[in-house]
């Protein structure tokens, strides 16, 4: 398959179309990442070693996964 991008209108429908979905990898792994890191910050001020990471590491999945879902739907309404 080849996709072929002339320039012109049909390109910028193109590009309209898929950008308010490139950035969502970068959301989903920004998210679990920061909320991860706070478990670990925790973890060490606590003495907890794995406890608050492993709570706030499936947390930011949870959260990331609800924000990514939310995203798409809004993106998709927009059309």
């Amino acid at each position: 398959m080849v996709f072929r991008l002339d320039k012109g209108k049909e390109s910028k429908n193109f590009f309209q179309e898929v950008a308010p979905y490139l950035n969502l990898g970068w959301q989903l792994v920004v998210t679990i990442l920061i909320i991860t890191f706070i478990g670990i910050l925790l973890d060490r001020h606590f003495e907890t070693k794995p406890l608050f990471t492993l709570i706030f590491a499936f947390l930011g999945c949870a959260v990331a996964i609800y924000d990514f879902i939310r995203s798409v739907l809004k993106a998709s309404k927009k059309k």
